[in-house]
């Protein structure tokens, strides 16, 4: 965003996306604009490798992975690379997999796990694997039917309807699911057709002490040692066809797979990536950076260190609690990390002056455009977010500070449709409440401990409660502050003493035999009705103060591609498969520091610290490398590279995607982003902004050498 300010000739250069190569996130249907200046880059392969609807492609081999209620948002990218359905992915996205089927028995946690043959693979029931089949612009279909004399409710709704008959159409007579996503901030529309398999198995993953190697202290930084990889296999039904887990399935024939290379990678080699990148805020304007800044960020991080702090001293305690918690942590920490970083780097880029000056040459442009709707635009997006101001800090306390923060008040909640079942002496609709209460409290009380639960209810019920301004308070805060004089240790003891929520053996003892009336008195129950009540109140607030927001945001980017008509443009991430192209290299964060493109095995053995459980060497890992014993995975000058870092372009939901060379061979897996480009969703810095990726050759070295998982490497097709 920098270098753009100074290269402006013009107001119709003002996002002139073509100065900056590796800053870009495109639709593949679009590359056809992008493919000379790849070319350029070192590309060797054709748009039509890429992104094809008649025949095999890189796209066919990239994998989105959801969960069965929400498929389409995918929180983690895989790639295929064998002609059975197996692909990898990064440690990251399949700890909460490698973390349910774990127990103090079969820490595949702490252990690894490697399954030598496919019988061994582990089924992942909820887990969800998305293939794009192809992707349509659809957007004269939608604007089309739209006027500007509609209200933004009938806008919405009118939008709504078209998707959903749009994408009804392209599944009418096949086993496709598809949806229709906006582009621009509602400006352009596009039709994802994907097919969606629904068996997905965990065929192996390294120890976590390899792969969450750095743990927090390294987590968004660079130099990375992080062995951070998962494998899986997608199986479908006899005929191919998706089908949930069964007996009789068979491993997925994919269209296609992406060859694996163990060739060295050098500096500046050309590098693209192909995943589903979560969101990004690149048209944000300054007053929507400062809420993120001084509200989202902010609070997210305060609050959330509090519960950092006890989990951290709870899984110390015992095997037992850091198997129950580790993905729980990990989700918690990564953003609360995140949040930190992202605030420092978009300070020290002075991102919010670049905003402002961005606005002034809009207010320019407007002003000469002559168009009333232009000229109001940033007036109406600073109302709103004004407007809303306090019900977003009120929002974030009671969302991470007693909603997802705690975890037993709002479980409760859910539970609480049954004092209605209960009422009603309805024999069929109580039984089905119960059944649906039961399963949810067996993967609930599956990763559930009391005392941790208590310390972290008490911790953030008195952090909200001293936080958050009074008005917004839960009742329960009232009742805590009359009857337990301020004392939360002390209402949280009898709340758990009393309460069925509290053990595993209370709640099935509870369900045995129902009452409404012990659900009416529970006092966990009644915190959670409590918290969530208010948040109803709290929240929409918050979306009716931000009336005219979207309008404005609507407005405001469709100004801006006025203004660069004719140039390049790429539209926020949105959870859509996309690609970004760049090249392998080094940077220079700070005066004085130069870092390397590279680590080597070399830095794990130095990071050693048997004093912290963030940097433990497991035996054998030390064993080989000592012995040099590398196989062919080394470099030319016999290091073992762990991993390498790019310019591409990318943020959450990436993790996992595949980095591929020129030739389109697989060369690494994107797990993180550097710490001085935190500010990548929002404003990216095209010096600073790096990609942390694994070496693919030290997956593979893992799989080979240290895990002897020989079936794996012969079933890939190894490129040397």
């Amino acid at each position: 965003m920098k270098k753009i300010l100074t290269l402006l000739l013009g107001l119709s250069l003002l996002f002139n996306f073509n100065l900056r190569a590796d800053e870009g996130m495109w639709l593949l249907s679009m590359l056809g604009k992008n493919y000379d200046e790849m070319k350029a880059m070192g590309f060797k392969l054709t748009p039509e490798d890429i992104y094809s609807v008649n025949q095999g492609s890189i796209k066919d081999a990239i994998i989105g992975l959801g969960n069965e209620g929400s498929p389409f948002r995918h929180f983690c990218t895989g790639e295929i690379v064998s002609d059975q359905g197996l692909f990898f992915t990064n440690h990251h996205c399949g700890f909460g997999m490698i973390q349910s089927h774990s127990t103090v028995e079969h820490d595949y946690l702490a252990d690894g796990f490697w399954a030598m043959s496919k019988d061994q693979e582990l089924a992942n029931p909820g887990i969800t694997a998305s293939i794009l089949v192809r992707m349509e612009d659809v957007t004269d279909n939608i604007l089309s039917e739209l006027n500007a004399d509609m209200s933004e409710e009938d806008r919405s709704n009118m939008i709504a309807k078209l998707s959903k008959e749009i994408a009804s159409e392209a599944t009418k007579d096949n086993q496709y699911d598809a949806y229709v996503t906006d582009m621009f901030d509602n400006n352009q529309f596009f039709l994802f057709v994907y097919v969606i398999h629904k068996d997905v198995r965990l065929v192996g993953a390294p120890p976590s002490s390899m792969g969450k190697f750095g743990g927090d202290t390294d987590n968004w930084m660079w130099p990375r040692h992080t062995a951070d990889f998962s494998m899986f296999r997608v199986y479908t039904a006899p005929d191919g066809s998706p089908a949930t887990y069964s007996e009789d399935n068979v491993p997925l024939k994919p269209k296609h797979f992406l060859p694996v290379s163990n060739k060295e990678i050098k500096n500046n080699d050309f590098a693209m990536i192909l995943g589903f990148p979560g969101t990004t805020n690149r048209y944000l304007t300054s007053y929507g950076l400062e809420e993120t800044m001084n509200i989202t960020n902010k609070l997210r991080f305060e609050i959330r260190d509090v519960k950092i702090k006890i989990l951290r001293e709870e899984m110390k305690s015992s095997q037992k609690v850091r198997i129950q918690y580790a993905s729980k942590y990990a989700r918690c920490s990564n953003y609360w990390k995140y949040s930190e970083q992202q605030n420092k780097a978009l300070k020290q880029l002075n991102t919010m002056a670049v905003k402002k000056d961005i606005e002034k040459q809009y207010g320019k442009w407007a002003k000469n455009n002559k168009t009333e709707i232009y000229n109001e635009t940033l007036g109406i997006i600073e109302n709103a977010y004004k407007t809303r101001q306090p019900y977003a800090i009120a929002r974030m306390y009671l969302i991470e500070g007693l909603i997802s923060g705690t975890e037993l008040p709002y479980f409760a909640y859910q539970s609480s449709g049954l004092i209605s079942a209960l009422d009603s002496k309805d024999e069929d609709k109580i039984q089905k409440n119960i059944e649906a209460i039961k399963a949810a409290g067996q993967d609930f009380y599956k990763d559930y401990n009391p005392e941790t639960e208590k310390r972290i209810i008490a911790a953030l019920f008195e952090y909200t409660y001293n936080n958050l301004d009074k008005q917004y308070h839960p009742d329960v805060f009232q009742l805590i502050e009359k009857k337990y004089k301020g004392d939360f240790d002390k209402f949280v003891d009898k709340a758990f003493d009393k309460s069925i929520f509290a053990t595993e053996t209370s709640f099935n003892e509870f369900m045995n035999n129902p009452k409404s009336k012990t659900l009416q008195k529970d006092m966990i129950m009644n915190a959670g009705i409590s918290i969530l009540n208010k948040y109803r109140e709290v929240n929409a607030l918050y979306w009716s103060s931000s009336k005219g927001l979207d309008k404005g945001r609507r407005l405001f980017t469709r100004g801006l591609m006025y203004m660069n008509d004719g140039n390049l443009m790429y539209p926020d991430a949105n959870s859509s498969i996309r690609l970004t192209y760049g090249k392998v290299g080094k940077y220079n964060p700070r005066d004085g520091v130069a870092y390397d493109y590279y680590t080597t095995l070399k830095g794990v053995i130095e990071k050693e610290d048997p004093n912290s459980t963030e940097f433990v060497v497991p035996k054998k890992l030390k064993e080989l490398y000592y012995a040099k014993n590398f196989g062919p995975y080394a470099n030319k000058k016999g290091e073992l590279t762990t991993c390498f870092i790019t310019d591409n372009d990318i943020t959450g939901g990436n993790s996992g995607s595949p980095v591929i060379n020129a030739e389109g061979h697989l060369i690494g897996l994107a797990f993180d982003g550097n710490s001085e480009a935190m500010s990548g969703d929002i404003d990216f810095e095209e010096n600073l902004q790096r990609c942390i990726n694994l070496d693919v050759r030290y997956a593979l070295f893992i799989i080979d050498k240290y895990a002897g998982a020989k079936n794996l490497i012969q079933e890939m097709d190894i490129r040397n």
